[in-house]
């Protein structure tokens, strides 16, 4: 957009801005100086293609600041502070991983109030819909990286604050001392943790292994130059991966020497990229090794919360209530941090995952009385 062209197309210059109209526009120009500061923090940490891009984007952003700077005149100058958001953006940008910054900058890119607002012109409306896609791409390939053993990392916790706050509950609901329920409790912990990380070593070996498997050989490059050339079953080979008649027959004929030519080279088995294919697939499944003590670690870190009352010598309803509230607090904090990194809302997805956590726990203590009850 030139910075000469009129600053909006519904003529909102013509009328004299009011005390809200300033508010409005300083946010603006406070957020769009942060959102541009956050890419080109985030650039001084890249190289190649994705520092431009990132560069791309904070020049994107001035040149809505500019556009905002002329909107205020005379008010342009005052201090403003950005949103809380933008603020928390900066904040991380400089002090944690890219992951995390880029998918709050795509929530924020999302959540662009400029479609609705008649002083943004349309193609800044346009603007912020298509940086929330370039976000969103730059940010895949972080999530990519995380989604094998972060994804092992989480819900080992989850399941170890849900199970062992259950078994504690309903433990506890039945009325046997305070030190069988922290002896539950530490047998939960452990119980869980080795059979989590066993379930995920073997899981994720296995899927490494299937996939291996499947996964074709170069075998033809060594056998084709000893096969017979009018009797040989090179065609049903490349039929078999999926390659049409004619497309087998040719690639069969390349490989017998029947053309010098790689004539066509997306019906290699090992195109352009074939390498960095097989790397994002490892990197998305993570090592087996990795999952495993992930799973391992994160449940027991989430089982201990539970008991952490009963380890400093609470006991009873004080002791219930507070293992329900810490309990409740990290599921609000691992809620959030998937919806945050899924590009989903971080407090709904908090929600939900405290949700069906406490629900899961009060089955249980509803269970425990009634056994407790029936025992007595």
């Amino acid at each position: 957009m030139s910075h000469n062209a009129p600053p909006n197309d519904s003529g909102s210059l013509g009328r004299t801005p009011s005390a809200g109209d300033i508010r409005r526009w300083r946010r603006y120009l406070a957020d769009e100086r942060a959102e541009g500061a956050v890419y080109r923090t985030l650039a001084e940490k890249r190289t190649g293609e994705e520092k431009a891009i990132l560069i791309g984007l904070a020049e994107a952003e001035q040149r809505h600041e500019e556009h905002w700077r002329r909107m205020l005149g005379e008010h342009a100058d005052r201090p403003s502070s950005p949103s809380v958001r933008r603020t928390l953006l900066r904040f991380m940008a400089r002090h944690f991983g890219s992951v995390f910054v880029l998918a709050l900058a795509q929530r924020a890119e999302g959540n662009s109030p400029y479609v609705k607002d008649q002083d943004a012109t349309r193609q800044m409306a346009a603007d912020e819909m298509v940086h929330e896609e370039v976000v969103r791409a730059l940010a895949t390939a972080g999530r990519k990286r995380l989604s094998g053993n972060f994804r092992a990392a989480v819900f080992g916790a989850n399941d170890g604050l849900v199970s062992n706050l259950a078994l504690v509950m309903g433990i506890g609901a039945t009325g046997v001392s305070t030190a069988v329920v922290l002896f539950s409790g530490i047998a939960g912990l452990l119980a869980g943790a080795l059979s989590m990380a066993a379930g995920e070593f073997v899981s994720v070996r296995s899927q490494r292994e299937l996939m291996s498997a499947s996964r074709p050989t170069q075998v033809t490059l060594s056998a084709a130059p000893h096969l017979d050339l009018d009797h040989n079953e090179l065609v049903l080979v490349y039929r078999a991966r999926g390659m049409s008649q004619a497309d087998a027959e040719h690639r069969a004929g390349e490989r017998l020497g029947d053309f010098t030519c790689d004539c066509d080279p997306s019906l290699s088995f090992h195109p352009d990229g074939h390498q960095q294919a097989q790397q994002d697939e490892d990197d998305t499944i993570g090592s087996a090794l990795g999952a495993s003590t992930s799973s391992f670690l994160f449940f027991a870190s989430g089982a201990v919360i539970p008991i952490l009352p009963y380890l400093f010598g609470m006991s009873g309803l004080a002791a219930v209530a507070l293992s329900v509230a810490l309990v409740g607090v990290a599921l609000l904090c691992t809620g959030a941090v998937v919806g945050l990194l899924s590009g989903a809302s971080p407090g709904k997805r908090a929600l939900r995952q405290l949700a069906i956590g406490w629900g899961a726990a009060a089955v249980t203590y509803v269970l425990g009385l009634a056994f407790g009850t029936s025992v007595a």
